[in-house]
């Protein structure tokens, strides 16, 4: 039967034996069986994968890869924060560079990771080499499969670097990179420990966390590093692209939408049409060759469709109209958080219907006139748990300082000093005259 079928294992051929001998072979016999199988492979069976361990010369190969922190989860103001890590490394020395990937495996994280990694180490290896970009083809059609397969050779051609692959589904030919990545994962996980916390502030706290970390273990291959960046090419003058282009028109909504995202713009730019230069964790939009906005990258999830709109942008034109927030379609997500939707909320029980919607229009207007967003909510929501709903000019005498400048001034004028009286006579012609005579 191994003959045959060398790929059977002993356990399954042991069932087997058992079920065609019932009752003569007991699972007590079970190890002696397996060891004979194993015995049997040895001697006979067919030839093994044969690892060919590779010399490392220094400046020859760089490679990349993506991962996924395993058994660790990482949460930004206490959300768990769905990324990976893109991840290069030089073969013969070591060194690393990891960037955090919000989105998937895509050539935009390949390119800002891989360019970002090279300028930092201030030059390029004559090879590089990644793992097929597998999940970066993935539902892709030829034509497009074909695009990003030119424009990864244009991407390394303009380091000088040769663009080679390893094998689909042969990972042990990425192992310069892929054994390392269990090694980094740990010692994630165990600087996470060390910090006494996998929670960080901004995603941008984490990035700079990460990036110290990455630091230390790079200095520990400093001697190697030395040795490799002397054969390393010198880098161009500039950067080559590291993002996708998109030409989009902006709606009468002032939105525009991307990959199944809709994302709102500043109201200006209605009618417009913008090219977009589309990266991992933004979306840099131009008029002509002039940037107009940049928006955080946002990922529609299971292929449903999302949303990122910035109450920000639209504001102004919502204050002119204000009852149109009550059938927005945007209404939910012109609500910035979950505090000014419970404000919301409340003003909606409480207050007749038009009057609520102007106030939280005109809540939301000073919040952005004011750059208040947060003292703001968290004040209202203090007023209304005692039972308050505060005026729209109330608040802004609060938080507007421009407001609160005027009336500290108009403070200090009550208290000014009196002029005497006696110096009004200097100005009175008659008084002049007077004084010319004598």
């Amino acid at each position: 039967m191994l003959e045959k079928q060398p790929a059977l294992d002993a356990t399954t051929l042991f069932e087997d034996l058992q079920d065609r001998h019932q009752g003569k072979f007991g699972n007590g016999k079970k190890r002696t069986f397996q060891r004979r199988v194993k015995a049997w492979k040895a001697l006979h069976g067919p030839d093994k994968e044969v690892m060919f361990r590779q010399v490392q010369e220094p400046g020859r190969q760089g490679l990349s890869d993506f991962t996924e922190l395993k058994d660790v989860t990482v949460t930004i103001g206490g959300e768990p924060l769905a990324h990976r890590l893109y991840h290069f490394r030089l073969a013969y020395s070591g060194w690393s560079h990891v960037k955090v990937v919000l989105g998937g495996e895509s050539f935009s994280a390949l390119a800002e990771g891989l360019q970002e990694g090279l300028w930092r180490l201030g030059g390029a290896p004559l090879e590089h080499r990644t793992d097929s970009l597998s999940a970066a083809f993935k539902n892709l059609s030829v034509e497009v499969q074909s695009d990003l397969t030119e424009r990864y050779e244009a991407l390394c051609a303009h380091y000088g670097m040769a663009a080679t692959r390893n094998n689909r589904g042969v990972s042990h030919e990425n192992g310069a990179v892929e054994s390392p990545h269990g090694h980094l994962e740990r010692r994630i996980a165990q600087a996470l420990l060390l910090r006494g916390s996998a929670d960080f502030a901004t995603v941008e706290e984490y990035r700079q966390w990460l990036d110290a970390l990455v630091g230390r273990f790079n200095r520990r291959c400093s001697e190697a590093l030395a040795v490799e960046r002397g054969e390393l090419q010198a880098l161009p003058a500039r950067r080559t692209s590291d993002y996708s282009e998109q030409v989009v028109p902006v709606t009468t909504s002032s939105t525009i939408e991307v990959k199944r995202v809709l994302y709102s713009v500043p109201a200006r730019l209605v009618g417009e049409r913008l090219r977009l230069h589309i990266f991992d964790d933004r979306i840099e939009a131009f008029v002509g060759s002039t940037r107009a906005v940049t928006l955080p990258r946002v990922y529609a999830v299971n292929h449903d469709r999302a949303r990122c709109i910035d109450y920000r942008h639209l504001i102004a034109a919502l204050v002119r109209k204000p009852q149109a927030f009550r059938y927005s379609q945007l209404r939910e997500d012109l609500l910035p958080n979950a505090t000014y939707r419970a404000i919301w909320q409340h003003l909606d029980g409480h207050l007749e219907a038009r009057a609520a919607c102007k106030r939280i229009v005109g809540i939301l207007a000073l919040a952005a006139r004011a750059d208040c967003e947060q003292a703001l909510g968290a004040y209202l929501l203090e007023r209304i748990d005692t039972g308050d709903i505060p005026t729209l000019h109330a608040l802004e005498q609060c938080f507007e300082s421009g407001r609160n400048a005027g009336a500290t001034l108009d403070l200090d004028a009550l208290h000014s000093a009196q002029h005497p009286l006696s110096l009004y006579d200097s100005l009175l012609p008659s008084h002049n005259q007077s004084m010319e005579l004598h």
